[in-house]
């Protein structure tokens, strides 16, 4: 058993000697959803297990009716052969951060200054190694083989980003004689143009919102002293995360993006009594409850007996319900804390989400 601390999922957690291996599935208008769960001793590499795990990951983004391209993106920890030749054989693209070595500095090295691309973020993006917050970058692309003189040997794309590394101990209004980059290379054979790869690529961190997730809810401790039961635990943690999210997109278009504290809180821990009165049962809630109408939206969408549609007719279920404005204390605000996804991620019938674009597979692991 290791002890001490470390920052997982923007969490400090105490280290247990497990590492629990979680892979993800989502697209570009939906939060990511957990579809396979592996757990490992502390010691055990950080790619061991990942290839069986990225491929069950990907069968299951096939079974859930996952009918166009699916890109498996990682960090570093994942740049292994295996890995890259598991999501090949699977049929899906790859977008993994490559590790530093002299064939791929040559590489970018041998990059000319004209290809370069200057892309600006949405939003500013905070360095912890320089301290400040970056706004701009460059993005250019080679092509690369990766794990030469292997069986997993692989031509594709290289593409590297790189962003201007900042002096902190220059002088205010000193320019630079000759200016320094940090450069971030990615392997990828991602189809899209290059601003759309290293976007693409760039939105993994969201496994570590789940991660965050998980260890502010079922996570935070793994309750028994055996491997098989802590397992267990974990898978169980996944349905728990994946049933949250259906919940939350089945109350409303806010709710499909919301933290997992947030549906805890407004859709779970609910103050309520349960009352049996004329041989029905009913569920007694506070009268200026302020999240009432997100609750009685989720009954509504659960329980609600399905209509007949018309025989000409395909049936279309429509899971946002209109809902009457009422007076309440306060509304709900799960946007403080929402998953990096578009506004209008949530239900919406006239498009099937895991057919619209790509389908992103993301491992990662953590601690517990």
């Amino acid at each position: 058993m290791g002890f001490g601390h470390a920052k997982v999922g923007g969490y400090n957690v105490r280290l247990r000697g497990l590492c629990p291996l979680v892979a993800t599935v989502s697209t570009r208008r939906s939060a990511p959803l957990v579809a396979a769960t592996r757990l490992r001793a502390g010691r055990a590499a950080s790619a061991r297990g990942a290839s069986s795990l990225v491929a069950e990951a990907i069968r299951t983004a096939r079974t859930a009716g996952a009918t166009g391209e699916i890109l498996v993106r990682g960090d570093s920890a994942f740049y292994v052969g295996k890995l890259v030749s598991a999501c090949r054989r699977a049929g899906a693209h790859v977008s993994v951060t490559a590790k530093t070595s002299p064939g791929l500095r040559r590489a970018i090295t041998a990059i000319p200054e004209q290809r370069w691309v200057t892309i600006r973020y949405p939003n500013a993006i905070f360095d912890e190694e320089i301290g400040r917050w970056i706004s701009e970058a460059e993005v250019a692309e080679t092509t690369y083989t990766a794990f030469a003189g292997t069986t997993h040997a692989y031509t594709a794309r290289l593409v590297v980003r790189r962003v201007p590394h900042h002096d902190p101990n220059q002088v205010p209004g000193q320019e630079v004689l000759t200016p320094a980059w940090r450069y971030h290379p990615i392997f990828t054979d991602n189809p899209a143009i290059l601003v759309q790869a290293e976007a693409d690529h760039r939105h993994h961190a969201t496994i570590e919102q789940v991660f965050a997730d998980l260890i502010d809810g079922p996570l935070a401790h793994l309750p028994s002293g055996g491997f098989g039961a802590n397992g267990a635990w974990l898978a169980c943690a996944g349905i728990a995360h994946n049933l949250l999210r259906a919940a939350g997109c089945l109350t409303s278009f806010t709710h499909a993006k919301a933290r997992a504290a947030t549906l805890r809180e407004q859709l779970i821990t609910i103050p309520a009594k349960v009352v049996d009165h004329a041989r029905r049962t009913r569920l007694r809630m506070p009268t200026h409850w302020p999240w009432h109408e997100a609750f009685t939206a989720l009954w509504r969408n659960t329980h609600a007996r399905p209509s007949q549609p018309d025989r000409h007719e395909h049936p279309t279920y429509h899971p946002e319900p209109a809902i009457t404005s009422q007076a309440r204390s306060k509304p709900p605000n799960p946007s403080a804390a929402d998953y990096p996804c578009p506004e209008n991620s949530g239900p919406n019938p006239d498009h099937n989400t895991m057919t619209d674009g790509y389908v992103m597979v993301d491992p990662g692991y953590g601690l517990a």
